[in-house]
């Protein structure tokens, strides 16, 4: 009587147990750097954790923009994303340091204040319910658009996009005397081709990945931020790993962001030079007019400082690592 019974229990006891099934959602395009990335760590995880883990993914925009992301990742219907900075605010105040206005004068400089800043957004993403798993730059944003811009003058009555809900760069182009155009990333393409749109701040990998470049026809030689992507998961879900899963996840997917940086400063310079191959002109400001935007930035950290937007001791962390190398 009790065999069969027996029989039934050894058999569910030997079944392998169901993986764990991590949904984590990015902008990043299929067959992206990006997504070749993201892929190789996943199946990194997979082997790792002999199947405990199965990591899937959601990209080009499919599960809606970052605030959709962030509000399934609360809501458990999502575990992680890839996300921007200026939406990661809203969870993390501190979120945007890195690309906090001409705070970063090359690529060196980034990987000086990284190293000593990273662990400090770690510790600030956990203490809000987040995991970070890896940051990763985008590259340098330069303002690109159908017309020269060498003077204040020359800025009058452009049309400028800028990202929806990017808080600090529509503080920083009105500060700089320019009422720009927040739409969402999806809509730029569109806009650039009817008109409503003749102006972008965005990097050269990026202009050319969303051919915004057949519209443009000049680059202002200034870097005005340094763009990131942040990999986050929900604590909840982090939490549900075991420790051994959980170092193979965060080995994985840190050996993947710092592939991505090397890649994507890589990329950058090249797509640059393409850009200027293709007949895009740059245009190099008067030492003046240069000091004039950056004015406008420097009054923007000032303002978010003031308000508390941005805690002291981020932005001290920041500072000291700069002046350790001799950064002013």
């Amino acid at each position: 009587m009790f065999r069969p019974l027996l029989v039934c229990l050894l058999l569910v006891l030997s079944l392998p147990a169901a993986a764990q099934a991590i949904k984590i959602a990015t902008l990043a395009p299929e067959g992206s750097a990006w997504m070749r990335e993201l892929r190789t760590a996943a199946a990194e995880v997979g082997q790792g954790t002999d199947g405990r883990v199965q990591v899937k993914f959601y990209p080009g925009g499919v599960m809606g923009n970052d605030a959709v992301v962030l509000r399934k990742m609360r809501l458990g219907q999502l575990q992680g994303g890839v996300l921007t900075a200026s939406e990661l605010s809203l969870v993390y105040p501190d979120a945007p340091v890195y690309s906090l206005p001409f705070l970063f004068d090359d690529w060196d400089d980034v990987e000086r204040v990284r190293r000593a800043v990273d662990p400090l957004l770690a510790k600030g993403f956990e203490e809000r319910g987040l995991r970070m798993l890896g940051v990763s730059g985008v590259g340098f944003a330069y303002l690109m658009g159908d017309r020269p811009l060498r003077s204040r003058a020359d800025v009058d009555g452009i049309k400028l996009w800028v990202p929806q809900n990017d808080v600090v760069a529509i503080r920083t182009f009105e500060a700089a005397g320019i009422s720009p155009i927040p739409l969402p990333i999806g809509d730029v393409f569109t806009s650039l081709q009817t008109g409503m749109v003749d102006t972008v701040a965005n990097t050269p990998s990026g202009a050319i990945a969303l051919q915004w470049h057949g519209k443009l026809k000049h680059i202002v030689d200034l870097p005005l931020t340094f763009v990131v992507g942040y990999l986050v998961l929900d604590e909840k879900a982090w939490k549900r790993l075991s420790p051994a899963d959980q170092q193979v996840f965060a080995k994985a997917f840190g050996e993947a962001a710092a592939r991505m940086d090397a890649t994507v400063r890589r990329d950058n310079l090249a797509a640059l030079e393409a850009l200027k191959k293709q007949g895009l002109g740059m245009t190099t400001l008067t030492p003046d007019e240069a000091a004039r935007w950056r004015a406008a930035g420097e009054k923007v950290i000032a303002d978010m400082e003031a308000k508390g937007e941005l805690s002291a001791g981020m932005m001290a962390a920041v500072r000291k690592a700069q002046a350790a190398d001799g950064t002013p």
